[in-house]
């Protein structure tokens, strides 16, 4: 073999593949199917990223929770501090106070206290798993762009209709590329439905939502690859991977 032909096929070899392309359909306010777009993985992650989405969806479920859980200790119960009986001559199990845990009516031991259970996994990884969720919802084929999305007044029969011509049902997320005001008001009332900027969406938002809406102007911000980041460098990628570890 040529030498020359060697190195070539060892090149080739070690080329990175192809990025995937994922198919979206796009459709108008009254269910009418235009032209398909696509976008690349570039613009979102090679891989679903398991274990760092469910990490993102603990840390945001802790978030949310009050840690108003209380309950009494032996100091926190009303009653008498008097021993009840002597220590020794009564035959009885030695006793002292009747707020003693040990007993009904007692304090509890070790019970749950008010606490704070916020905390947060570093920027770099939320960024990730929000392109980790964005990928699956793409190659599910659960993504749809809506071309041509216009509200003058909130109209909660009007978003209900279009949502019934796209054929939508379940939990719905409804990305736009800037504040709608009429659109919030208009799927509040709505169940199971939401509307957000792209900018403000996280990796649980992505995930709990059955269908991903986006119009067309929120669509070209993620296929930009300005809303996640884009895939990460080879060097970041294998960093990120000794931290969800």
């Amino acid at each position: 073999m040529n030498p020359e032909d060697k190195l070539q096929g060892d090149a080739d070899q070690g080329s990175a593949p192809e990025p995937a392309v994922f198919t979206v359909p796009r459709k108008s306010p009254s269910g009418e199917t235009l032209s398909d777009l696509s976008i690349s993985e570039e613009s979102l992650d090679r891989r679903v990223r398991y274990k760092l989405l469910k990490d993102a969806v603990v840390m945001y479920a802790a978030n949310r929770r009050r840690g108003t859980h209380d309950t009494k200790t032996r100091g926190d119960v009303t009653g008498s501090t008097r021993k009840l009986w002597r220590q020794k001559g009564t035959g009885r199990a030695r006793a002292g106070s009747k707020k003693n845990p040990v007993w009904r009516g007692g304090g509890t031991i070790f019970g749950p206290h008010p606490r704070d259970y916020s905390y947060s996994i570093n920027k770099k990884q939320k960024r990730l798993a929000l392109s980790s969720a964005l990928r699956s919802k793409f190659a599910e084929g659960r993504v749809l762009v809506l071309e041509g999305l216009d509200l003058d007044a909130p109209r909660t029969r009007a978003v209900a209709g279009v949502l019934k011509a796209l054929g939508v049902e379940g939990r719905c997320l409804i990305g736009t590329a800037q504040v709608d005001r009429n659109l919030v008001l208009s799927t509040r009332n709505i169940p199971k439905v939401r509307a957000k900027v792209v900018s403000d969406l996280n990796a649980e938002d992505v995930l709990m939502a059955d269908r991903l809406i986006l119009t067309r102007d929120a669509f070209d911000r993620v296929s930009a690859g300005s809303l996640a980041g884009g895939v990460v460098s080879q060097g970041s990628e294998d960093a990120s991977e000794g931290q969800e570890g």
